[in-house]
């Protein structure tokens, strides 16, 4: 991989990465869907729990070789082949602390906040992200009136979104309003009355207008931080609608977006499930780089919006429940965020 003008490269002893005191060593190995990404872009790929800021800073501590050499910036491309060693502290076991982080408040009353979460904040501390969590932002807004339930480290937290998953989430006040809530998420919608509905972007076209992907999902066999469609995995089901069919230049069916409702609540349920069926989810560097090569067809623009993008085209459009204190049926609808309304726009547009 040559260097470019930065010098993102130093030669290092590739020993002292691994003799670093209380540090954990990972191996990466990049593979042919890796080839010409952005390095941030494929250690997030290959360690989906990490956010590229994390990366970011480990890659400024100097925990990251690449073939025997210190890397020092994220930007430079790699190379399907390339070993890289990354050292990770050991988790530091703290209480999250309060932090001043610009919250998107949707609703709040007296027993529940109801938050537009950005794409890329994580929800809660764990291991590679202590800071900068929603969590961190909800403490400094709300004080001590979160739920315990959850814990110390997710006080209120009822149910999450991935990292780069933006949209709508409700957090609880107090136990009792947890509790309400969780009863509600854990019924899906099946029985009362929640309703989440997400929009996503998709590769190819639909062979019907709507649909149900039933397929058991577990942990990946091999790559322990992906999730598979398994026999031996717990129940799942995705109810989706196809909303929009986007053209290639040619006039021939390149994308959709789909309206996706869960009827259970997986880890990267809709991601893996819309993958199962052939139509991986734009932007998705985890479960649809084998259709990579099709963003030349989206245009020019297309395919800069798309490579700007930086996370899976997925939103947490609608959020509705009922207020367990007062019984009243809340419904909020969040808009595309800036992101994706311009992938949508360009998708629509063929230009």
């Amino acid at each position: 991989m040559p260097a470019p003008p930065d010098e993102p490269l130093e030669d290092i002893d590739e020993a002292a990465i691994d003799d670093a005191a209380g540090d954990t060593r990972v191996d990466i190995i990049a593979d042919a869907d890796d080839e010409g990404l952005r390095l941030d872009r494929v250690l997030v790929r290959h360690l989906p729990d990490m956010s590229r800021t994390r990366f970011q800073a480990l890659i400024g501590e100097g925990k990251l070789t690449l073939n025997g050499k210190l890397v020092k910036v994220g930007s430079a491309k790699v190379s399907a082949g390339d070993h890289f060693i990354l050292a990770v502290p050991l988790p530091e076991p703290a209480e999250p602390v309060a932090q001043d982080i610009p919250l998107v408040i949707v609703y709040e009353d007296d027993d529940l906040i109801v938050i537009d979460k950005p794409a890329g904040m994580v929800v809660h501390p764990a291991p590679g992200n202590y800071d900068g969590t929603l969590v961190n932002a909800l403490l400094h807004h709300c004080g001590d009136s979160l739920s315990g339930i959850g814990g110390v480290r997710r006080p209120g937290i009822v149910h999450r979104l991935d990292k780069d998953t933006s949209g709508l989430l409700v957090v609880a006040k107090n136990d009792k309003v947890h509790r309400g809530l969780a009863a509600q998420f854990a019924d899906h919608g099946r029985t009362g009355p929640l309703e989440r509905a997400y929009i996503a972007f998709c590769w190819g076209v639909a062979g019907m207008p709507r649909g149900t992907v039933d397929a058991p999902l577990g942990r990946h066999p091999v790559s322990r931080e992906r999730i598979a469609v398994r026999e031996s995995g717990r129940f799942a089901l995705t109810h989706w609608e196809q909303q929009a069919i986007y053209l290639d230049a040619q006039g021939r069916p390149l994308a959709c977006k789909l309206e996706c409702q869960l009827e259970t609540g997986r880890t990267h349920q809709i991601r893996v499930h819309m993958a199962h069926i052939g139509h991986p989810l734009l932007g998705d560097t985890v479960y649809g780089m084998g259709l990579r090569t099709k963003s030349s067809l989206l245009g020019e623009k297309g395919r800069a919006a798309l490579d700007s993008l930086g996370r899976q085209a997925l939103h947490a459009a609608r959020l509705g429940f009922e207020h367990p204190i007062t019984g009243e049926f809340l419904s909020f609808d969040s808009p595309l965020p800036a992101d994706l309304a311009l992938l949508e726009s360009l998708l629509a547009s063929r230009k």
